[in-house]
C-alpha cells in the first residue's frame, strides 16, 4: 500500500500538471498565432516585403520563433536570425495542417524543456493565401515541474520514513500484546487455570483478553467443580465399601460366629451394597445430564405420574408415621419425559418423608397454568437452616451429614432435580415454612413454544 500510494503522488500529480502546461501553452501559442495573423490577413498576397513590414510593429511576448509561409510552404517570414529559412520550404505538421485551413497547435515535455508550437492559415476572401506558425522554447515552467517532482519525492520519502517507523513501533506493540495473550493462551493449556492475560487499553485485543479471562475463570471454576465432585465421589462410594470390607473380614476372622450375627453382618453387607448402588445410578444421572443427552421433551400429565410415584412412597411414608397428601392435581401438564418428572417427584417426596417427624405430612400441590406448571412439596418435617437453603442443590452437600447417611440419602437427589429442571427451562427454589418444616417449589414449562424457548 505505501508503494502504490508513492508511485501516485510521484506520478499523477506531475501527469496533472504536464496536462494544465500542455493545455495552457496551446491555448497560448493560438492566441499569438492569431494576432501575428491578424497583422497580415489585410493582404491579398503575401510576400517578404509586405509580411516583413506588416510585421515590422508586432511584438508577441514569449514567442522564441515565429514563420509566416506562402500557400506552398516557403518561408517569407522568420524570426529566427541565426539559421534563417526564409526563402527555403518548412515542412512542419502543425504549418501543414495550417495551410489546409486548420489551425493546429502541440506541446510536448523532453528532456527537461516544453517544446510547443502552434499555426493557424492566412485568410483572404476565404481563400488561403499562407500560414503562420509559432514556436515556444520554455525551460523557465519546466524547472517548477522539475522542482515540484523533486518535493513530491522529498515528502514521499518523508512519509515512508515515517510509516515505517510508526510501523515499526506499532508492531512491536502489536507483537508484545500477542506474546502476551500466547503466553497465557498456553498455560491455561498446560493446566494454570490461574494464568490471566493482562492488556490495558480499549482495542479489540483488550476485549479478546477480558473474553478469555472470563473463559479461563469459567474453567478454573469447573475444574474445581470436576475435582470436588471426584473427591466427593470418591469419598462417598469409599465409605460403603470400606464398612462392606469390614464387614467381611469381621465374618471371615470369626470362625466361632453364630448364624444370627452372621445373617444380621450379611444383611448389613446387602444394605451397603444397595446404597453403593443407588450412589452409582445418581453419578450416572448426573453423567447423562451433564453431557447433554436427553429424550426430546413432551406434554406430560402431571397426575398419573404424581399417583404412581405416591403408591410407590406409601409404604415409607406409612413406617415412618408420615401422611403423605395430594391436592388439586387436575389439568397440569409439564413439557419434559415422564422419567424425569417421574425422577422430580420421587426424589423431592422422598426426602420429605426421610426428613420428617413421625406424626407430620407431606403434601404435593400441582398447580396448571398458561406458559407453566407449579409443583409445590411441603413438609413440616425437621426443617432446614435459612443459611443452608442456597446449598441443598449442591451436589453432595448435606446439611447434617450423619443423619443424612443414617436416612440413607447420597447428597445427589436435589442436585439430579435441580439439573433436570434447569435442563427443560424450569427452575427450582427451597423455602422455610413457618411453624417449621420446608417447601420446594418447582417451575416447568407447560407450552411447546415456551419450553422451545426456554431450552
Amino acid at each position: 500500500m505505501l508503494l502504490v500510494v508513492m508511485v501516485l503522488m510521484n506520478t499523477y500529480p506531475l501527469l496533472v500538471s504536464e496536462d494544465l502546461v500542455f493545455q495552457s501553452k496551446c491555448s497560448s501559442l493560438l492566441s499569438s498565432a492569431a494576432v501575428l495573423n491578424a497583422a497580415v490577413s489585410g493582404l491579398d498576397e503575401l510576400t517578404e516585403e509586405n509580411v516583413g513590414q506588416a510585421l515590422s510593429n508586432v511584438d508577441v511576448a514569449g514567442i522564441s520563433r515565429a514563420i509566416v509561409s506562402d500557400p506552398f510552404g516557403k518561408v517569407l517570414y522568420d524570426t529566427r536570425e541565426v539559421g534563417s529559412a526564409v526563402g527555403r520550404y518548412v515542412f512542419y505538421n502543425e504549418l501543414v495542417e495550417a495551410l489546409r485551413g486548420n489551425s493546429e497547435a502541440y506541446s510536448v515535455y523532453k528532456e527537461g524543456v516544453f517544446h510547443s508550437s502552434a499555426a493557424q492559415p492566412v485568410l483572404y476572401r476565404n481563400q488561403i493565401i499562407g500560414g503562420v506558425y509559432v514556436y515556444e522554447y520554455d525551460t523557465q515552467q519546466a524547472s517548477l515541474l522539475e522542482n515540484l517532482s523533486s518535493t513530491l519525492l522529498s515528502i514521499s520519502i518523508g512519509i515512508a520514513a515515517l510509516v515505517v517507523m510508526l510501523s515499526a513501533i506499532f508492531a512491536r506493540q502489536l507483537t508484545r500484546r500477542l506474546n502476551s495473550l500466547q503466553s497465557a493462551i498456553r498455560g491455561v493449556r498446560e493446566g494454570a487455570y490461574n494464568q490471566r492475560a493482562v492488556l490495558s487499553g480499549h482495542d479489540e485485543f483488550t476485549q479478546i483478553a477480558g473474553e478469555f479471562n472470563d473463559l479461563v475463570d469459567r474453567l478454573q471454576e469447573t475444574e474445581s467443580a470436576r475435582r470436588q465432585f471426584v473427591s466427593d465421589a470418591s469419598h462417598e462410594l469409599k465409605t460403603p465399601l470400606a464398612a462392606i470390607r469390614l464387614l467381611t473380614d469381621s465374618i471371615l476372622q470369626n470362625e466361632n460366629m453364630d448364624n444370627a450375627t452372621a445373617r444380621e453382618f450379611v444383611s448389613d453387607i446387602g444394605n451397603e451394597a444397595e446404597r453403593l448402588s443407588r450412589i452409582t445410578e445418581d453419578l450416572l444421572r448426573l453423567t447423562r445430564l451433564d453431557s447433554g443427552v436427553t429424550e426430546p421433551p413432551r406434554l406430560v400429565e402431571v397426575a398419573p405420574v404424581l399417583e404412581r410415584v405416591v403408591r410407590m412412597l406409601r409404604p415409607v411414608a406409612e413406617e415412618k408415621g408420615v401422611d403423605l397428601l395430594i391436592v388439586s392435581i387436575t389439568g397440569a401438564v409439564v413439557l419434559a419425559t415422564e422419567g424425569e418428572l417421574h425422577q422430580i417427584l420421587y426424589n423431592l417426596a422422598e426426602n420429605a418423608i426421610k426428613y420428617n417427624r413421625p406424626g407430620g405430612y407431606v403434601r404435593i400441590t400441582a398447580e396448571p397454568g398458561e406458559e407453566t406448571a407449579i409443583i409445590t412439596v411441603e413438609d413440616n418435617g425437621i426443617g432446614i437452616p435459612a443459611s443452608e437453603l442456597s446449598n441443598v442443590f449442591k451436589r453432595f452437600y448435606r446439611v447434617d451429614k450423619a443423619r443424612s447417611r443414617a436416612a440413607g440419602g447420597t447428597g445427589l437427589g436435589l442436585s439430579i432435580v435441580s439439573d433436570t429442571v434447569s435442563r427443560r427451562g424450569g427452575a427450582i427454589r427451597a423455602e422455610n415454612v413457618e411453624g417449621g418444616g420446608t417447601r420446594f417449589i418447582v417451575t416447568l414449562p407447560s407450552s411447546v413454544e415456551r419450553g422451545e424457548e426456554e431450552l
